[in-house]
């Protein structure tokens, strides 16, 4: 797929006409002849949220009649009562590129670039999200379900890119269950396809009349690698089924070292309250409630998905910038991304909603230089909040969590929480800290064998 910045050629385009002093006709032209470009390379885009059958009005429209705005072939042609028949896929089956083609394209590239001129990571967000729904439904075939993204298992920066290059995103379905599937998604430079980063996402088939889960194909491996791939997503998925029945810290007290740690913050935020201690708070320490950022915005139907909700990409890039908003701020430094943990869309967003998103620093770890040369400074742990309000009913509801880790060089801070529902938080944060370098470790080890399974 090859994005196209048509919409700001045809911007330019009017400009310079109109510096020019061209006539009304001549402007029309340009107009026209730009936006007869633009307008069919959204709709050309093969992992863009945007391969609609229908437009908003006409949903709209048929959602006033009492009518469902848009049913599939599949689901006119079948009998919606008979079950699918489930057939067997390959990885390879799935298996979808994206081209992003940065070097070539000036205009594409300014769309993906930051303020510092480096790669826009939330755009790739976006990108990954819509990446994963057509593999999955590349995965489904020739049934054609409702696909949601249930969650994103974990997004790992590898390296950072110090020269912007090609890109390349490819990934697979590496697992199935009864109605659900991981894909894996690598994000490569060309022409070296020098992996810097991975993704890990969880979809869920529903059935598109009933919202009932919907039985998938079955994924068969083929060779050793391709099972060892599918046990560890098996095993990561099963993992995740423990936590969330055990309920962690909602459930269970703080084991002794925790309360250890939480007992000591406690006594120095006390000595710092203290006008008799003589200790004042340092300047690289901050209250947990001061790093606090918020951020509220009504959704709009170009950001939906096929299924009028908001597209899950759109979250992740709106969630990834708060934090780093939130992790520029506390630290008065760069943040440069690491990672995004485990993240749960609890309840769909809908279109006209109003998303409320909340984000402050959960947990810190200060790192000092080490004998391998790499630098000094903190990593900082932000979570995201998002909550998403009916504006006709009024009702809220939580609509998921989102934790991303940052690393700010040369920076040595501290984020300190002061009330118990904090202090938790804090805890959570370090749990998330652990478990994330251990699956790192994982990951790494898993890399070889998944780039002889994709390449």
């Amino acid at each position: 797929m090859v994005f196209k910045s048509a919409a700001m050629r045809c911007v330019s385009a009017l400009l310079l006409a109109r510096t020019r002093n061209f006539s009304t006709s001549t402007i029309a032209r340009f107009a026209k002849t730009e936006a007869t470009q633009f307008i069919p390379q959204v709709n050309r885009s093969p992992a863009s949220p945007m391969r609609r059958t229908i437009t908003w009005l006409q949903a709209l429209h048929a959602r006033e009649e009492g009518r469902p705005a848009s049913i599939t072939a599949y689901a006119k042609a079948g009998d919606l009562n008979k079950p699918p028949e489930i057939l067997e896929r390959t990885m390879d089956d799935s298996y979808t590129t994206i081209n992003l083609p940065f070097k070539q394209d000036e205009w594409l590239l300014d769309a993906y670039v930051n303020s510092s001129g480096r790669l826009r990571i939330g755009q790739i967000f976006q990108d990954l999200d819509a990446l994963a729904g057509v593999i999955a439904y590349k995965h489904c075939a020739p049934a054609e379900p409702t696909i949601v993204t249930a969650s994103v298992d974990r997004i790992s920066l590898l390296k950072r890119l110090t020269v912007l290059e090609d890109v390349e995103l490819s990934g697979n379905v590496t697992w199935t269950g009864r109605s659900s599937m991981e894909i894996t998604i690598k994000a490569r430079t060309v022409p070296d396809s020098d992996v810097f980063l991975t993704a890990n996402f969880t979809f869920v088939a529903r059935h598109p009349i009933t919202g009932k889960s919907f039985p998938i194909n079955k994924l068969v491996c083929r060779n050793d690698a391709e099972r060892q791939i599918f046990e560890r997503a098996e095993s990561y998925n099963a993992a995740k089924k423990r936590a969330a029945k055990s309920g962690g810290l909602l459930t269970s007290p703080p084991n002794a070292e925790e309360a250890e740690i939480i007992h000591a913050m406690w006594l120095r935020q006390r000595a710092y309250e203290d006008p008799n201690s003589g200790l004042e708070l340092p300047a690289g320490v901050l209250l947990m409630k001061d790093s606090m950022m918020q951020s509220t915005m009504l959704m709009q139907p170009q950001y939906r998905n096929r299924h009028f909700m908001i597209f899950g990409g759109y979250l992740l890039r709106q969630t990834f910038e708060l934090a780093y908003c939130c992790a520029a701020a506390f630290s008065h430094g760069q943040p440069h991304f690491i990672s995004l943990d485990q993240t749960t869309f609890r309840s769909p967003v809908p279109v006209g909603s109003v998303l409320y998103l909340t984000a402050a620093v959960a947990y810190t770890h200060h790192q000092p230089k080490s004998a391998t040369g790499s630098p000094a400074g903190t990593f900082v742990q932000v979570r995201v909040d998002s909550t998403v309000r009916d504006i006709e009913h009024g009702t809220a509801e939580d609509s998921g969590s989102f934790t991303y880790t940052y690393f700010v060089e040369n920076k040595k801070v501290s984020v300190l929480p002061v009330s118990y529902t904090e202090a938790m938080g804090y805890l959570q944060g370090r749990r998330n800290a652990i478990e994330s370098r251990s699956f790192g470790d994982e990951l790494r080890g898993l890399e070889v064998l998944e780039n002889a399974v994709t390449e």
